[in-house]
């Protein structure tokens, strides 16, 4: 393997231990605070979907305006990485997580009260701007407390908090509307957000010494951001990482059209099927990090995650074309869609984190921009073509998944006898 890339004029990225906190947080506490942490963006999106009906005939507005609350959020919690990542390397992690969580506690309480469509989307915006901080910052803490392994399977035990809440998500927000409106939905984030902020200053400590902050404002961030995107492996990880990602989506876009419209399942049965597709990929993501890495190259683990993803996009296009399948078959494939993004998303994202141990804020910025940009593109994938079959969206999960192993063959060189990249 080549050397990381230097990423500080303070030091180089060939240091292969992480700074460490002078008081470091326990890892229970740390898992908890750090998996709401990164489960807050998707909660935000998850808890407010079966409101959207709701939220148009109270402000009296088209279901396509109501639907720019989702686009100005998720477009908020992808820009937002982009500026509070890299501004954690220069001011530390607490000071921007804790200003992110107050704006976000603000934006939410003044999101229940919005009294017209216009407010209530640029609060959402603002909401998303501010939720980006628990996203990019959760990434740089786990790499400023471990190396290799340690980040890894850290991250991986990260899913098992994060990867709960969509499942969970939808049908609580369900049980809410039937309690109160969808402006109760919001006093219930605004809630949230207070607890996850108060744990957060009593229990997380500075995990970045100030010798280890970064200097020289916006040229330094920009060149440093440009280093990282010219290193190969680097952006051979976060292309593999990302393009996993948007197959994901693209699979949860399209399958609640295809299973129920196309297989006739029922709505119940649909939820019972995407709630066990989420407990397999948070299974294999404890899997992962518990059993696999350390005991197998990463680089291994990573390709068998990608060649079953890829199986899998297989499997739904030929059922798809070929054959008269039923629900089961079609179940069974997505089932084996979900689980193995629990081995690709820790994995690319620890190796490319490893790449940057100077600069991990920075690098979490790059990571998650990309991977909600390419999942907010894969919806719109999954939705061209005859939508009276699976096709579209088993392509598209077939598609993504090559593309994903053709960036991982082609940048990340697996091929090469090399020591594992995040070996200690």
């Amino acid at each position: 393997m080549s050397d990381p890339i230097p990423t500080s004029s303070a030091g180089t990225a060939d240091t292969l231990h992480a700074p460490s906190p002078d008081r470091p947080p326990r890892r229970l506490p740390l898992v908890l605070i750090l998996g709401s942490l990164t489960a807050l963006g998707p909660l935000s999106i998850d808890l407010y979907l079966p409101a959207l009906p709701q939220v148009s005939g109270d402000l009296h507005t088209s279901q396509a305006v109501t639907q720019l609350t989702l686009t100005a959020f998720m477009t908020g919690i992808a820009l937002g990485q982009l500026v509070i990542g890299p501004l954690s390397d220069t001011l530390g992690r607490r000071r921007p997580l804790l200003t992110g969580l107050t704006v976000y506690v603000a934006a939410s309480l003044l999101c229940a009260v919005a009294p017209d469509p216009t407010v209530l989307i640029g609060m959402r915006l603002i909401q998303g701007l501010a939720g980006a901080a628990g996203i990019v910052i959760a990434r740089a803490v786990v790499r400023d407390l471990y190396d290799g392994l340690g980040a890894a399977r850290l991250l991986s035990s990260l899913m098992l908090v994060s990867g709960t809440a969509p499942i969970l998500a939808p049908v609580l927000g369900a049980q809410l509307l039937r309690l109160t409106s969808w402006r109760g939905v919001f006093v219930t984030l605004t809630v949230l957000g207070l607890v996850i902020l108060a744990a957060t200053a009593a229990l997380l400590t500075e995990t970045l010494p100030t010798q280890q902050r970064r200097r020289g404002g916006l040229p330094d961030t920009l060149r440093t951001m440009g280093d990282l995107v010219k290193d190969g492996r680097f952006s051979g990880y976060l292309l593999t990482g990302g393009l996993g990602f948007a197959a994901l989506f693209a699979y949860i876009a399209g399958s609640s059209f295809t299973l129920q419209e196309v297989y006739g399942a029922s709505s119940q049965t649909y939820s019972l099927l995407f709630a066990l597709n989420s407990v397999g990929m948070v299974a294999t993501g404890q899997l992962n990090g518990k059993l696999l890495l350390g005991r197998f190259p990463s680089h291994r683990i990573l390709g068998a995650g990608l060649a079953v993803l890829a199986t899998a996009g297989t499997a739904l296009v030929v059922l798809a074309t070929l054959t008269h399948a039923g629900l089961p078959w079609i179940a069974t494939a997505l089932f084996f869609t979900a689980c193995p993004v629990g081995m690709i998303l820790p994995t690319t994202t620890a190796l490319s984190l490893q790449r940057a141990p100077h600069a991990a804020g920075s690098a979490s910025a790059l990571l998650g921009t990309t991977q909600f940009l390419m999942g907010a593109l894969a919806p719109a994938l999954a939705g061209l073509g005859d939508q009276g079959t699976a096709l579209p969206m088993a392509l598209s999960v077939l598609g993504l998944a090559l593309a994903a192993t053709v960036c991982f063959l082609a940048l990340c060189r697996p091929s090469r006898p090399t020591r594992d990249p995040l070996a200690q």
